[in-house]
């Protein structure tokens, strides 16, 4: 227990418990305060010198462009690592589902009447919804029209570092830690490379259905920086670590994604936002060495990674773009006008 609480504080990442807080107190503030001011918000948009940029963006998380109904029927259906609603927005509670994702729809929802209605399934979502549902990750896929993208579980997913090790100081090794269970990718990974030299491997958490030497100590983010490569291995969805990986001066190195979130990993481009290797691992020691043979070269990806990441960096366009997103889903399912 002492061990995970000092894990938690030294990790790096966001202390949930702190945010929670903070985001307990914002529900304070009535939803009417947000709803009255919306369609100025909405207005203004247009007037933004980067209103085409924000257009792009929402037209990649709405790719719907005709009419569609809710349901009128009220739903609930929970799976291990998902839930789908359909219902009126005011009536999704807290206790359906994970807290981080409930205070993170609020964000969007409180903009607009309780009685819209909607679909919504947060979690790990890895397949494509029979009608048109909001969700943090979809397949990428061509018929993925009905998987509506938000920016969900924005705490665990949506954070950066300030890395200030250049990539040449870092070790010339590669570190993995995270879970595993279902996960083919990572299993193939790790059957592959464990124990081998050069790979700091190693799974965290319990009952995770894999050999016992391969359960490791967690690492802090901070650790993780040591590392000239960061495996960013997809679980149930997309790599979670993608996100920090990018922002920092080592190299984020995956297959290629076959998920995406509101970080829009299908616009990734391999070998030049991340370093790209087979489903089957089989070209990864060759890409290491070619990557630490050519400094340059590493260099090259991670400034284009870190171009990429600053597009996120904006929270007053990040919530328009949002709240632009939900207004089009209202009105193509024609509750709004």
């Amino acid at each position: 227990m002492a061990d995970n609480i000092i894990y938690k504080v030294r990790s790096g990442k966001p202390v949930k418990f702190l945010n929670f807080i903070s985001e307990f107190a914002k529900l304070l503030i009535p939803d009417a305060f947000y709803r009255r001011r919306l369609s100025h918000l909405l207005d203004a948009a247009r007037k933004r010198p980067d209103f085409n940029y924000i257009e792009q963006r929402v037209n990649y998380y709405m790719k719907i462009n005709r009419p569609f109904t809710v349901s009128s029927d009220d739903s609930y259906t929970k799976d291990r690592s998902w839930i789908h609603y359909t219902g009126r927005t005011g009536d999704y509670k807290r206790k359906m589902f994970h807290t981080a994702y409930y205070f993170d729809q609020h964000h969007v929802t409180r903009w607009f009447p309780k009685s819209y209605r909607w679909n919504f399934c947060p979690g790990d979502v890895y397949f494509t919804p029979e009608t048109p549902t909001v969700v943090k990750s979809r397949l990428l896929t061509p018929d993925n029209a009905n998987s509506v993208i938000l920016k969900l579980d924005k705490l665990r997913h949506f954070m950066f570092v300030n890395d200030t090790k250049a990539f040449r100081d870092k070790k010339d090794a590669v570190i993995f830690r995270g879970k595993i269970r279902q996960s083919r990718v990572r299993t193939r990974f790790l059957e592959m490379f464990f124990g081998r030299p050069m790979f700091d491997c190693g799974v965290v958490g319990k009952n995770e259905g894999c050999p016992d030497e391969w359960i490791s100590a967690k690492k802090t983010i901070r650790e993780h920086l040591d590392y000239k490569f960061i495996m960013a291995l997809e679980g149930n969805d997309v790599a979670s670590n993608l996100k920090w990986v990018m922002s920092s001066n080592s190299l984020a190195v995956m297959t290629r994604p076959t998920c995406e979130t509101w970080f829009m990993e299908g616009t990734l481009v391999p070998d030049y936002h991340y370093v790209e290797v087979k489903e089957d691992f089989s070209d990864l020691p060759e890409k290491l060495a070619y990557y630490m043979e050519h400094p340059d070269k590493a260099e090259e990806i991670i400034t284009h990674a870190h171009e990429y990441v600053e597009q996120f960096w904006n929270p007053e366009r990040e919530e328009l773009i949002s709240l632009m997103v939900m207004d089009r889903y209202f009105r193509l399912s024609q509750q709004a006008k």
